[in-house]
């Protein structure tokens, strides 16, 4: 894993499979991320096609890099390939579920899903 947790924003819908995925990868790794639901609040989806110049959602933000239309395995192949995680090693539960309890949820609270 990298030394710094990278900065984390993910545009998701409430009821999506594809952002049910994103929450099942993050979790999965414990990373913390900043989660915006466009459905809920639409200044999200504004500041979203903002950010990454299209309404295509999930959108995931990773320390600047926009990464839209993307779906869970994409995602993990993204992390993986940047060095974030290394694939198949995830956090204990205890260091998981203290990561969780930190997550930052603009929005709304979800529990990350275990993996």
């Amino acid at each position: 894993m990298s030394a710094s947790s990278p900065k984390i924003t993910a545009y998701l819908k409430t009821y999506c499979g594809w952002s049910h995925e994103i929450r099942t990868v993050l979790g999965r790794y414990a990373l913390e991320f900043t989660e915006k639901d466009i459905l809920k609040n639409p200044a999200f989806r504004w500041e979203m096609e903002q950010k990454s110049g299209q309404s295509i959602s999930p959108c995931v933000i990773i320390d600047g890099a926009v990464l839209s239309g993307i779906g869970g395995e994409d995602l993990e192949g993204y992390l993986v390939g940047k060095g974030i995680v290394e694939k198949g090693i995830v956090r204990n539960a205890s260091e998981q579920a203290a990561i969780t309890s930190d997550i930052s949820h603009e929005d709304h609270s979800y529990p990350l899903v275990e993996g």
